[in-house]
């Protein structure tokens, strides 16, 4: 007996494509080629992540666009109902019924939802049925595919997770990055662990990393590396002119001296002491690849360039400034800085050309 085309396809080609977005717009586009009217289309995931609950995609038959929809576990955010999400956006498209098939046994397993423009006859009605059941095994290769990659961007970060994914599990040399490099610290961290309890420690790191990360990924950069109270983060530079990746790294920085502002506010209302930091740029290059043992890795960046901006970081304190720039990123900053002179930096050879921000 020979399958429909939509059923052959979900056993022999669905479980190969790379994200939930096509298999959607594909699986919808055979349906419709089998004559069923359909408006649209809804699939849900589960997202294992620290905020986002589920990830809906919502395909239109019109014009074949997918779009993204999320619902969030946390910050009171309610979650999105995958076929309420597929009603609203499907309301302009007349659709005569909202037919939700499930693919899979389990209550967070995927769902797959569908808008009509029109009413079913009996055997394309049993299609759909079919194509719930037929569904089920290429949507759990799509889930395990995502939950991978959600655990692996989480805990490593978007670039380590790509290498890692691509197959890079052996020590070698990586790539070079030539990036803004920013290094930030919080100071008097040891005093507080020491003092604080550990409950209270922990919730002053994660409102310390949230204003930092927060700002340097709306400013087009990446947190390499989270290393006790600091952080390493990078701006590539990629095929922009580097004044392009300093500026955002300024920018950066001055949303992350608001936010900590703020935060230090809050702190105070409740009879907290302020969380003090400094944060050092520098552009240069930088090596991103494994090291470690032969069976246990890590992705981390090494490189004068590192060395110099956590070193330059350490001039905070004693240059009593928050922000402390090298020469070689002023060089090509576009914004005004105000010169330092120059600093012997310890372990680096030649002294470093130092600058700060405006008064």
């Amino acid at each position: 007996m020979q399958l429909p085309p939509p059923l052959a396809w979900l056993i022999d080609d669905a479980g190969s494509l790379a994200g939930a977005d096509q298999f959607l717009a594909a699986l919808g586009a055979r349906l419709i080629a089998e004559g069923l009217p359909l408006a649209g289309g809804a699939l849900t995931l589960s997202a294992p992540h620290p905020i986002i609950a589920r990830r809906v995609w919502l395909w239109r038959a019109d014009n074949g666009v997918v779009i993204e929809a999320l619902g969030f576990a946390s910050m009171s955010i309610t979650v999105l109902e995958p076929v309420t999400v597929g009603r609203d956006w499907l309301s302009g498209l007349r659709p005569h019924s909202v037919r939700e098939d499930v693919a899979g046994t389990t209550p967070d397993g995927p769902v797959l939802g569908w808008a009509l423009s029109g009413p079913l006859t009996e055997d394309q009605s049993a299609l759909l049925g079919a194509v719930a059941r037929f569904a089920a095994a290429p949507l759990a290769i799509l889930a395990l595919n995502a939950t991978l990659v959600a655990l692996l961007e989480t805990y490593l970060g978007r670039r380590s997770a790509a290498q890692v994914l691509a197959g890079r599990l052996r020590r070698e040399p990586g790539e070079t990055i030539r990036a803004a490099l920013l290094y930030a610290d919080l100071r008097g961290f040891t005093e507080l662990s020491e003092r604080a309890a550990p409950e209270v420690v922990v919730a002053a790191l994660g409102a310390w990393f949230d204003r930092i990360a927060g700002a340097v990924h709306a400013f087009g950069g990446e947190v390499l590396k989270f290393i006790g109270d600091g952080v390493l983060v990078i701006f590539p530079v990629g095929g922009n002119p580097p004044s392009v990746a300093c500026d955002g790294a300024l920018s950066a920085v001055a949303a992350a001296r608001a936010g900590m502002a703020h935060l230090d506010e809050s702190r105070a209302r409740q009879g907290l002491p302020p969380l003090p930091f400094g944060m050092a740029l520098h552009l240069g290059d930088i090596i991103w690849g494994n090291i470690g043992t032969a069976d246990r890795l890590d992705f981390t960046a090494i490189g004068r360039a590192v060395n110099l901006v956590s070193r330059l970081e350490g001039l905070c304190k004693p240059l009593q400034h928050t922000v402390l720039i090298s020469g070689a990123f002023a060089a090509e900053a576009t914004n005004p800085l105000r010169p330092l002179g120059a600093h012997e930096l310890r372990g680096i050879d030649e002294p470093c050309e130092v600058f700060t921000l405006p008064d």
